[in-house]
């Protein structure tokens, strides 16, 4: 489901979501199967345990513990680290069944469950999880265990509770840890943000301020960006991992961009009130919206789950000076889906023969090119300058009549 429009309001009694929602075609849900298990899943859901969804299909099984190796990594990012992952694991004798890998700056986060080659069960061998261990840190590393700016690179074995994490909160959380907004300067904004479409050319896809609500005592985060699917989960996500409560918040969208408000406290109550505690939203916020925005082209390969196959595929995206900047791999039935972004490791190019060398040199498997920057580009280009500033204009106006009407601002 894509969020077309969301709000929540929140008063000491109730709080009260609503959603506005279509498919991913973008049209409306007519699909009883769908709406019966939205409903189910809101109705009997655990509030504490709301962030376990679908996406992670072994994370939904009870058995998941006694079949899987959990290990989540964080690492330097460079050309060509996630085919030295997997080489890795392959060369230990691990079975990949699950993975997601995010690139960003100068961090890479990656979270993969595995098990033993040979008898598809949970690696237990202490001695061999290890030497696992180790061997994935020296790779994670830029020749030491930790840099000139203190942060570490490590890989993690999960126990249990682990196991049933939210794959991709975990990758935000890995990300803010290894401080992946760090690089560039944020910049606090009390004005509306406007969208630049050559940022957006240049990888700064989002912009994003904060304002006080002085009356009501909150902080208030706007954010403006391309609209995509998870944009919504992953700017609360970060917002909570940033140990802040969300008490209103409203987001709209209108074709490619999207607008979002949040009125925010610290867990402890107060408001933001340093200069430096702004930034430091500022650039959290920015950064899990950029996290997900994936510039190159997408490789799609569904397959029969083979030893070392997560391997080969990668050492011959490298050998073709193609690296990957994020990856997902997850099983699909009985066939094991891989999903891959690939830029050109020189200039971040890609030409398209090279794309199709490595179609030859990996057939016969299954291999299909999407080049979704093109075309979320050419979207882009599209729209109007005046529509697009049309949007900011209105999503303001609304913005405001919604602040006067909870009595988040004085009329006077």
């Amino acid at each position: 489901m894509v969020y077309g429009r969301y709000g929540l309001k929140e008063n000491p009694t109730v709080v009260v979501y609503v959603f506005h929602v279509r498919d991913q075609e973008g049209n409306k849900v007519y699909s009883k199967k769908a709406i019966n298990y939205i409903e189910q899943a809101i109705c009997t859901r655990d509030p504490r345990r709301f962030t376990v969804t679908r996406l992670n299909e072994l994370a939904s099984r009870p058995d998941v513990a006694a079949h899987y190796t959990g290990i989540e990594m964080i690492g330097h990012n460079r050309p060509g680290i996630f085919s030295e992952i997997s080489a890795v694991l392959a060369e230990h004798g691990c079975s990949v069944m699950e993975a997601h890998a995010w690139s960003h700056k100068d961090s890479l986060a990656c979270v993969a469950f595995v098990s033993d080659e040979s008898t598809s069960s949970r690696i237990s061998d202490p001695n061999r999880l290890a030497s696992i261990q180790d061997h994935l840190g020296t790779v994670l590393g830029p020749g030491t265990s930790m840099d000139e700016d203190g942060r570490s690179a490590r890989a993690h074995l999960l126990g249990p509770d682990g196991l049933t994490s939210h794959p991709e909160r975990r990758l935000h959380q890995l990300m803010f840890a290894s401080k992946d907004f760090d690089g560039q300067p944020g910049q606090v904004s009390t004005a509306f943000p406007m969208l630049s479409l050559d940022g957006y050319k240049k990888g700064t896809g989002a912009v994003v301020s904060v304002d006080r609500c002085n009356d009501k005592g909150y902080s208030v985060v706007n954010v403006e960006c391309v609209d995509r699917p998870k944009l919504m989960f992953d700017t609360v996500c970060t917002l909570t991992d940033m140990q802040f409560n969300v008490f209103h918040a409203s987001v709209s969208s209108r074709g490619p961009f999207a607008c979002q408000e949040y009125y925010i406290r610290h867990r402890d109550g107060h408001m933001l009130d340093t200069l430096d505690e702004r930034c430091l939203v500022v650039k959290g916020v920015k950064a899990a919206v950029e996290r997900r925005t994936c510039e190159g082209v997408k490789l799609e390969l569904c397959t029969e789950n083979t030893a070392g196959l997560l391997s080969y595929i990668t050492r011959v995206l490298r050998e073709n000076g193609l690296t990957v900047t994020q990856a997902d791999i997850a099983m699909d039935g009985d066939k094991m889906k891989n999903t891959f972004y690939v830029q050109g490791i020189s200039d971040n190019k890609i030409d398209m023969d090279v794309v199709e060398s490595v179609r030859r040199e990996l057939d016969p498997l299954p291999f299909q090119v999407k080049d979704d920057e093109l075309l979320s580009r050419g979207q882009l280009e599209g729209e109007q300058v005046a529509d697009r500033n049309g949007f900011c204009i209105l999503s303001l106006l609304r913005s405001k009549i919604e602040r006067l009407s909870h009595g988040f601002i004085s009329s006077g």
